[in-house]
Formats: structure tokens, C-alpha cells, sequence
């Protein structure tokens, strides 16, 4: 397992290199100039002067690859230069936003993971009964209204009509309400699929037949083997989306004025702030890695058939 987890963090880092090398490259391809999106952050009027003393500042005058090199080297120390908006360190806006976004990020993935495991369970124990027909069309509402207009029509019922939960902010947890399920709609309806397909294909299986000519209990084949592997499929949905909600629920968190990473980003956008956007895609590409390599251990633990090399062997 240790030379396992060690192989898969050595190919974290052509990754990350590349990660980087791709966001330079969009930077210095883009129209926008560093020196002038800080000048105009700053209020500053952009002499020729000033734009000269300032790329010379950010090493905008040296050879792009001693600028990669260079690049590289800061995000390794964890320095990604100042806010263009604030001239405070990005990593230090980062940390302080970061909080917000995962705790919306866990509650939301534990809001679909409580839904979706029992009711794509049962639709498939109960195919074409009751509670089938009602997960296929919670799915389908999932899938087809988008987030921000979910958010507002949550916001009118639960807020403005109900007077229930509070339409912004962060605070206690009457906030965490409508966004966790604005964001966790769309997870239940991918989860509750995933899994019902998953279960019914290894009803299907021979050693579901043995256990039960065995006489070993319903109830514990259901839930000891069958959903044991039929949940594996979840799982690698789970890791994908646990990054991307850790990268910042962009239009969740600008709904309901959550004061997270993605709001922030956002904003960093609208004002050019190149350091944070550098900031945003470094972070992305590890935290979907990490979610990703945090999935595969888990799966190896719970299907003992997968191999180290991530097949099942025949």
C-alpha cells in the first residue's frame, strides 16, 4: 500500500507541472498585461514609466522560460505574489475564504450521500415500484434545472414566503440550508442512477445466487456484498465531485453571497487579478489529485479484487 500511495504521488508532479505550464501559457497568451491589470487595480494612471518599472518588477522583461522557472519555484513555497486588490499575500485570502467553501462542500456531499445511498438502493430492491418512479423523477429535476435558478426559487419559497432560512451569508446553521441543497439536487440525481444501475447489475451476479443458496440471510447479502461493491461506481463520482465543490461552488456561493473560494475567484476574474486566478488553478488540479488519489485507497480497502495497478483482475 505504502509503494502504492508513493507511485501515485511521484505522478502528481508531471501533473502539477503541467498544470502550471498551461496557466502561464493562458496568461501570457491573453490580451491583458500583469503590469497594467495591477495599475488599474491600484488606481494608478499607466505611464510608459510605470509599465516599465512595474513588468520589470514581476519579471515580465526576463525570457518566458526563466519566468516559468521562476513561477514554479514561488507556488512550490506556497508564494503566489500579492492580491492586485487588496496587496495582501494571495495564500493568506486563500486561507481565510478556504473554510467557508469546504464546510459547504462536506455538508452538501453528505446531504446527497444521506439521500441517494437508501433511495437508489431501494429502487433498485423495488425496480418499477413507488419509490423507483419517485428517484426517476427527483433524478431527472436534478439534472435539468440549473443551479442558480434552483437557488432562487429556494430563496423565494423557504426565505421570502416561509420566512424559514436566512437568503445570505454565513453563519449558523439555518445558512447552510438552501445551499447545501441547491448543490447536493444535482449530486442526488447523478448518485441515485449510478448506484440503482449499479446494484441491479450485480443482483445479477453468480455469487449472489451461491450466497443465497448458502441460506445466508437476504438482508445481509443486500448490504454486506451486493451494495458493498455496487457502491464503488459512487465512489469515483464522489471523488470528482468533492474537488470540484473544494475549488469553490462559483454560482452557488454568488446566489446566496457565500463569502467561500469560489466567490472569490469570481471576483479575482471581474478584476483582473492574475495572482489569485494562478492561485485558483494550482489549487484545483491538487485538490481534484488528492480527492481522486483519497478515493482509490478507500476502493482498495473495500473491494479487495481491485489490484494495486487498478484492475480488477479476470
Amino acid at each position: 500500500m505504502a509503494t502504492y500511495i508513493s507511485k501515485r504521488l511521484l505522478a502528481v508532479i508531471p501533473i502539477i507541472l503541467f498544470a502550471i505550464f498551461l496557466m502561464f501559457s493562458l496568461i501570457r497568451l491573453s490580451p491583458v498585461d500583469p503590469a497594467e491589470a495591477y495599475l488599474a487595480a491600484a488606481h494608478i494612471h499607466p505611464t510608459e514609466e510605470v509599465l516599465a518599472e512595474k513588468r520589470q518588477e514581476f519579471g515580465l522583461d526576463q525570457p518566458l522560460l526563466m519566468q516559468y522557472f521562476h513561477t514554479v519555484k514561488e507556488i512550490a513555497q506556497l508564494d503566489f505574489g500579492n492580491s492586485f486588490v487588496t496587496n495582501t499575500p494571495v495564500w493568506q485570502e486563500v486561507a481565510a475564504r478556504m473554510p467557508a467553501t469546504i464546510q459547504l462542500a462536506v455538508s452538501s456531499i453528505l446531504l446527497a450521500i444521506a439521500i441517494s445511498i437508501p433511495l437508489g438502493f431501494l429502487s433498485a430492491i423495488y425496480k418499477n415500484g413507488l419509490i423507483d418512479h419517485f428517484s426517476r423523477l427527483l433524478s431527472f429535476l436534478g439534472a435539468s434545472i440549473p443551479q442558480f435558478w434552483l437557488g432562487y426559487l429556494l430563496i423565494f419559497l423557504f426565505s421570502v414566503k416561509l420566512d424559514l432560512f436566512p437568503v445570505e451569508g454565513r453563519g449558523s446553521w439555518q445558512h447552510f440550508v438552501l445551499p447545501s441543497m441547491t448543490l447536493s439536487l444535482a449530486l442526488i440525481a447523478i448518485y441515485t442512477r449510478l448506484l440503482r444501475a449499479s446494484v441491479l447489475e450485480e443482483l445479477e451476479q453468480v455469487y449472489v445466487l451461491y450466497a443465497r443458496t448458502r441460506g445466508i440471510k437476504e438482508r445481509a447479502i443486500m448490504v454486506k456484498h451486493v451494495l458493498k461493491i455496487a457502491i464503488l461506481p459512487m465512489m469515483t463520482g464522489l471523488g470528482m465531485n468533492l474537488g470540484k465543490l473544494l475549488t469553490g461552488t462559483i454560482i452557488v456561493e454568488q446566489v446566496f453571497s457565500w463569502p467561500g473560494f469560489g466567490r472569490f475567484f469570481v471576483e479575482a476574474i471581474f478584476n483582473r487579478d492574475i495572482p489569485v486566478i494562478q492561485c485558483y488553478v494550482v489549487m484545483a488540479a491538487c485538490l481534484f489529485i488528492l480527492c481522486n488519489l483519497i478515493v482509490d485507497i478507500v476502493q482498495l480497502y473495500m473491494d479487495p479484487r481491485i489490484s494495486m495497478k487498478g484492475r480488477i483482475p479476470s
